[in-house]
């Protein structure tokens, strides 16, 4: 039998249980050119809160009554395709459920052997592909650079931040808590982290960013964008990645009121979304690689267990209550 969660309600700001459904169907029987994923992980997202909106994005919305969209990651347990065996392992967007069938198309080849089967879905997936490309290629960033990170302790903002130290940047995280911040500077190798929850974040970055900054990379928007548009250094990027301090809003998004600080500045402010770099993933894949094996990079997955959990281990994405990549065990 195959555990699925299905999307029955659009939420109106934050979502809850009602927004979902557990549902119990036979396993998928697979029709030639398909094969049968026996998922293993599945992967939360911000992302996700957007996906449920019925709006024009990046993506089309999900449609009501549809399994829940996610990343995921499991073992090839039958096959009508020749491209993938039983007995491989594969990443794709399987949604929230136990087997999924698919005719590969997003899918492709894992190895567990080479890394957990969770860092497919976070360091060596989306959100690894994501800093990568985000704070190199919209970025741009360079060796002498002054990079601010918000979310940094976030399965994205660990990353860039990390990225950018390899690259030669001084690199200045934000994060909620002591505890976070703590883990961003000691573990992660940032020069600084400003806690937004107890510190006054204008006078951290003017404190750790005494002549301004040349790269923000944004993950929660709001007043913390603000603040940091006004430290911004002549010629600055910023890169919205995300706005998740937007994404419960039942009222109009706050946009920046400090904009014009793009133009004094003769800044940039550009958005990353990660299918357009689709066709180098394997590129950004292997250098994270690389740099993990080296220790250059460290990883962590927030694991925790069953479906039936879902909702519960999904508002962990907006109440803080989480370190690194948020992770979901769907099978026994």
């Amino acid at each position: 039998m195959n555990k699925q969660l299905l999307f029955v309600k659009r939420p109106q700001g934050e979502a809850d249980a009602s927004t979902w459904s557990l549902v119990t169907t036979p396993t998928p029987e697979i029709e030639e050119g398909q094969f049968l994923v026996k998922q293993h992980y599945v992967s939360l997202d911000p992302a996700m809160r957007g996906w449920m909106n019925d709006a024009r994005s990046y993506i089309a919305p999900m449609e009501i009554g549809s399994v829940m969209r996610a990343g995921s990651v499991g073992e090839v347990v039958a096959s009508k395709n020749p491209k993938f065996k039983v007995g491989q392992y594969v990443a794709g967007t399987g949604g929230v459920q136990q087997y999924a069938v698919t005719d590969g198309t997003g899918f492709y080849p894992v190895d567990p052997k080479l890394a957990p089967l969770p860092t497919y879905i976070g360091s060596l997936g989306m959100p690894g592909m994501t800093a990568f490309f985000g704070i190199q290629e919209v970025g741009k960033i360079k060796a002498g650079d002054i990079v601010v990170v918000s979310g940094a302790a976030g399965a994205v903002g660990s990353i860039v931040g990390q990225i950018a130290k390899i690259k030669g940047c001084h690199v200045v995280g934000i994060a909620g808590g002591a505890d976070k911040c703590k883990y961003v500077v000691d573990e992660l190798g940032f020069d600084a982290c400003i806690d937004y929850k107890n510190e006054d974040i204008k006078a951290r970055l003017k404190e750790e960013c005494p002549k301004g900054l040349d790269v923000y990379f944004d993950n929660v928007g709001g007043e913390i964008l603000d603040a940091v548009l006004g430290r911004l250094r002549l010629h600055a990027r910023i890169v919205i990645c995300g706005a998740i301090s937007q994404y419960n809003n039942k009222e109009a998004v706050k946009g920046p009121s400090n904009y014009l600080s793009l133009l004094v500045n003769r800044a940039s402010m550009t958005g990353i979304v990660v299918f357009d770099w689709a066709d180098r993933y394997k590129e950004g894949a292997e250098q994270l690689g690389i740099w993990m094996a080296q220790g250059k990079i460290k990883s962590r997955e927030d694991i925790y267990e069953g479906i039936e959990n879902f909702p519960q281990t999904y508002n962990r994405l907006f109440s803080g209550d989480k370190m690194g990549k948020l992770v979901l065990k769907v099978i026994e």
